[in-house]
């Protein structure tokens, strides 16, 4: 028996998914399109010019990311502080940003990978029209997920997803601590230590 290598029942290694086994070839293949995009572009404009685009992509993707992350250590600042009265013109309970900071790190990490495909994703998440599409189809998405859980929360799909092993045996259980030995009866009679 080896350890660490899953097996069902019968032996064998349990079946991977759909989407385990097209993840690694799909990120092969946007591999090859990046580098294949890159030379043409190479061969048009010169390596000097793909060479400037690959280094602004990393500066513009830095300075993306540490901004968005600078918001969300104010944000979060903001939110330990007690509350105050809302200024002249602001409504009770508007806040200065407009929602959080995870396409916005998103967008900066694909330009700071290599690549003009990556940074033309990036770009879209950074641009705040198609930023919104994307958050509401990403928010769609999930909450047809959710609906697949049926109603409670989501610390109960995580508990039920815990609980069950791959070879579909549900193992349930309570914790019992016996640290200390039983206090002995009074009413009985006391055993020699």
């Amino acid at each position: 028996m080896t350890f660490g290598a899953q097996q069902t029942m019968d032996g064998r290694p349990p079946k991977r998914g759909r989407a385990r086994r097209l993840i690694p070839l799909a990120v092969a293949l946007w591999a090859v399109l990046e580098i294949w995009l890159l030379m043409m572009v190479a061969d048009a404009a010169g390596g000097l010019t793909v060479l400037a685009l690959l280094v602004g992509g990393v500066l513009l993707g830095g300075f993306v990311i540490k901004r968005a992350g600078r918001r969300a250590w104010q944000r979060l600042t903001d939110s330990l502080q007690p509350p105050k009265a809302p200024e002249a013109g602001q409504a009770p309970g508007a806040t200065g940003g407009a929602g959080g900071n995870g396409l916005t790190m998103l967008g900066g990490l694909l330009l700071m990978v290599p690549g003009l495909i990556s940074d033309a994703a990036g770009l879209l998440c950074l641009f705040p029209p198609t930023r919104a599409l994307l958050r509401k189809g990403l928010e769609r998405g999930v909450d047809r997920r959710a609906a697949a859980f049926g109603p409670g929360t989501l610390g109960d799909a995580f508990q039920q997803a815990r609980m069950h092993q791959p070879d579909g045996k549900v193992v349930q259980g309570e914790v019992i601590r016996d640290d200390e030995p039983p206090a002995p009866h009074r009413d009985g009679p006391q055993l020699p230590r």
